[in-house]
Order: structure tokens, then C-alpha cells, then sequence
């Protein structure tokens, strides 16, 4: 018997090229085996606003992993299928930190039942423009002239922007404390970095793993670049690591594929659905 297998990818630096787009021939490739019966699907640390910026022209029916897995949407609808978020004590916990070490982050949470990313323009750093600036008139945003009001609603995510030493304290603290995940690493294609705080159970893996139920698969084989991948591949049947990955992925990977630029996952795929669906 045939076992169902379900592909998903990461987006930025894996699927998506150096100019944060999918390329025309991934996304014909892509298209084509998903009018077969590919089932496919992403991860990704954005939001699925940003994801459905990027990803416009991808025929993706099946639900996705987005924040890194900390919640898990439809991408045509918007509906929500499962989200994790931190109890008021961990959101409390998690402002004392951050204040404490002078951090005033983008804080992603529901104000008023309404998704937001909030943050201080007083504070706004590198990091911070750049972001803001791949991701104009989106409605999420909620700018603030001061601190007030920064930590509103019901929070899920938090991202930190700075110098690696900055950021260095939070990261050695948050990725020891129960109920928090934490991410440090070098923004891609920047100099600054970022360090990206989540409830504890939001990795990639764990969204897979309802995925995977909800699809009703048998089988993982996912795509990936860089170290929040590394749960997701931990946890699949093969995995890929593009050819511009870091070296922590590769170390782990089934094998290497051709680079995000090279249309690498379009390729493998087109090259090997046949043999594994």
C-alpha cells in the first residue's frame, strides 16, 4: 500500500529566494504536482500575512505552521486551527525580563481579539526598520509612541532585535525557564540579529506532528535552511537541507539539495514525487 506522504517546507532562505520571493519556475513546478495530489504545505517563522505575500501564486489548500508553529492556520480562509499563547503569568514574567535588560521587542499578541505586532517607534532600531520595511501596510502593525500599552492583549511571541551581545542575556535566560522557547540567531541576509521568544510547546515539530493528523499522512519529508528547522527535521521520515543552509542543518540532514536561488525544493520535488508518494 501507497503511504500518503506530506511535504512542507520552510519558507525564507529555503523556498523563498535571496529576494524573498518564490521563484517562477518553483512555483509552476509546485503548482503542477499539487494539481496531482502533492500534499504540501509550509513552516514558517512569519505570520500568514507576510507567508501570503511571498507566497502568491502557490496553490496551498492544506493548513499551515506559522510564528515558528505557534499557531496553525488555513491559508485561504485565515481560520484558525490551533493556537498557543502565554499564560498571563509567563507574559508578566516575560515583560520583567525584558525590561530589566533595557529589550523592547515587537510583541505579536490579540488585542481585543484582533491579531497585532506592537512596538515602540521611540525604540525602533535597525533591525526593526528592516523588518517593517519588507513588510509595508500590513495591517497588523500597531505602533506606539512609548512603552504604554506595548504589552497589551494576549500575547504569543515575542522578537527582539539588536547587537548579538545584546541579546545574548535574554536568549541564556529564556531558553532555561519552563513555559519559554527561545532563538537566537543572525537575521537573514542582515547584520543584526534577532532573538525570537515563544510558548514553549511552538516548534515547527509540534505543528507538523497536527499536521500530519489533520492530513491524514503516513509520511514527513521536509525542507529546510537554518537551526529553528531543526526540530521540524528531527521529527520527519527525510529531510533537506538547501546547499546555503548552516551547518547544524546539514549535519542532520537525509541530504542536500541545490540552493534557495536554484529552485531546490521545485527540483526535488519534481525529481522524486513520483517515487515517494
Amino acid at each position: 500500500m501507497n503511504k500518503r506522504t506530506l511535504y512542507v517546507t520552510d519558507l525564507d532562505g529555503t523556498l523563498l529566494n535571496t529576494r524573498s520571493r518564490v521563484n517562477a519556475d518553483s512555483i509552476r513546478i509546485i503548482s503542477e504536482l499539487i494539481k496531482q495530489g502533492m500534499m504540501f504545505t509550509y513552516a514558517t517563522a512569519r505570520s500568514l500575512t507576510s507567508s501570503s505575500v511571498v507566497t502568491e501564486g502557490l496553490p496551498v489548500s492544506i493548513p499551515v505552521a506559522v510564528y515558528n508553529g505557534a499557531l496553525i492556520v488555513h491559508p485561504q480562509t485565515g481560520e484558525i486551527i490551533s493556537s498557543l499563547a502565554f499564560s498571563k503569568e509567563e507574559a508578566e514574567f516575560a515583560r520583567g525580563i525584558l525590561e530589566e535588560n533595557d529589550i523592547s521587542p515587537l510583541v505579536y499578541s490579540y488585542v481585543e481579539q484582533v491579531e497585532r505586532v506592537s512596538w515602540n517607534k521611540a525604540r525602533e532600531n535597525q533591525g526593526i526598520r528592516n523588518y517593517l520595511s519588507l513588510r509595508k501596510k500590513d495591517k497588523r502593525f500597531r505602533p506606539l509612541k512609548d512603552q504604554e500599552g506595548l504589552y497589551d492583549g494576549e500575547a504569543f511571541y515575542y522578537t527582539c532585535y539588536g547587537e548579538k551581545e545584546e541579546l545574548l542575556p535574554i536568549y541564556n535566560i529564556f531558553s532555561k525557564i519552563d513555559g519559554f522557547r527561545c532563538i537566537l540567531q543572525q537575521e537573514l541576509y542582515q547584520s543584526e540579529y534577532m532573538c525570537e521568544i515563544m510558548p514553549q510547546r511552538a516548534t515547527k515539530a509540534e505543528a507538523i506532528k497536527r499536521l500530519k493528523e489533520l492530513s491524514e499522512s503516513d509520511r514527513i519529508v521536509s525542507f529546510g535552511d537554518a537551526v529553528n528547522d531543526i526540530p521540524m527535521f528531527e521529527i520527519s521520515d527525510e529531510c533537506y537541507a538547501v546547499e546555503n543552509a548552516v551547518q547544524e542543518l546539514k549535519s542532520i540532514a537525509t541530504g542536500i539539495i541545490e540552493s534557495n536561488d536554484s529552485d531546490g525544493v521545485a527540483k526535488w520535488l519534481l525529481q522524486n514525487y513520483c517515487c515517494v508518494r
